[in-house]
């Protein structure tokens, strides 16, 4: 006799890393304020590269807040995603109701992709760069800066 259960998927370490650096990813393309907090006027409609300019997101409204959306994405970054169950990157919604919560700062949810799961997210802006951190469990934190492109 077989007992069978739920398969349970265990994360390889190098699967894991881009899981994070993903997060990390997420968690910024919010940005565009100034550091003396002129806020969302400068964020919205602002677009961003992640560092290995193998993704960009353009921030736009969704109700008070803010929410970042893929508009493009190299073809190894697709292939991550769908190997991670994100059957579509391009048009994807990875950052979600980002609200600012100081002069540059932002907090919010961000989908990671790689994972399929949605995780905290905070970013600050300075200048032309956002500075992305995410975390899991609270404690196993990265973070990664963004470049403006417009």
């Amino acid at each position: 006799m077989t007992i069978e259960g739920p398969v349970r998927r265990t994360a390889r370490p190098r699967a894991w890393m881009m899981a994070m650096a993903g997060l990390a990813m997420l968690a910024m393309p919010l940005g565009g304020a100034s550091a003396a907090g002129n806020g969302m006027a400068q964020l919205v409609s602002s677009e961003w590269r992640n560092p290995s300019n193998s993704v960009h997101i353009r921030i736009t409204p969704c109700g008070d807040r803010v929410c970042g959306t893929v508009i493009w994405a190299s073809e190894k970054a697709k292939a991550d995603a769908r190997k991670g169950g994100t059957d579509k990157l391009v048009g994807a919604n990875l950052f979600r109701e980002f609200r600012q919560v100081g002069p540059g700062q932002y907090k919010g949810r961000v989908f990671v992709p790689d994972m399929n799961r949605t995780f905290s997210g905070q970013m600050r802006i300075q200048g032309n760069a956002m500075i992305g951190k995410g975390c899991v469990l609270g404690f196993i934190c990265k973070s990664q800066t963004w470049t403006r492109i417009s």
